[in-house]
């Protein structure tokens, strides 16, 4: 399992661990002083004398968005429209109106807490709660 941190801090792991043991430090200690395991030291030291490239950092790619960068856009085009433009009584966006937005227009499937983080980190928007209404509320007898 890939250890906590960004590419660069691991990487930084990794060097300053090459780095004391061609100090002189054991391997064993080494790996209990940075919190890692000592066949890592041994891993790490072996790809330093390979190549010391080999110890750069690697971004861990992680899985391709379902949703293009284009398809945020047109996205984001279709909630500025409103909500009353795709079918919904009044104007907010909840996160389940945007997945199933989302579900009509580009065919992609999310669940309703991944639409919230996709508002939140690709829209940077927040999503927007319903308003309650009581069931018995009658709208024509308001209107007159």
């Amino acid at each position: 399992m890939r250890p906590i941190g960004t590419a660069d801090e691991l990487e930084r792991r990794r060097r300053r661990a090459v780095e004391l043991v061609k100090r002189g430090e054991s391997p064993a200690k080494v790996a209990y002083f940075l919190g890692c395991g000592r066949s890592s030291v041994y891993t790490w030291l072996k790809a330093d004398r390979e190549d010391a490239r080999k110890v750069a950092a690697r971004p861990h790619p992680g899985p391709t968005p379902r949703l293009s960068d284009e398809q945020i856009e047109e996205l984001e085009g279709l909630l500025l429209r409103g909500a009353r433009a795709h079918g919904w009584p009044n104007d907010l966006w909840s996160a389940h109106r945007v997945a199933e937005v989302i579900r009509r227009r580009f065919g992609v499937i999310y669940h309703v807490e991944h639409a919230r983080k996709l508002i939140r980190r690709r829209l940077n928007r927040s999503s927007q709660r319903p308003q309650k209404r009581a069931r018995q509320r009658n709208e024509a007898k308001i209107a007159r």
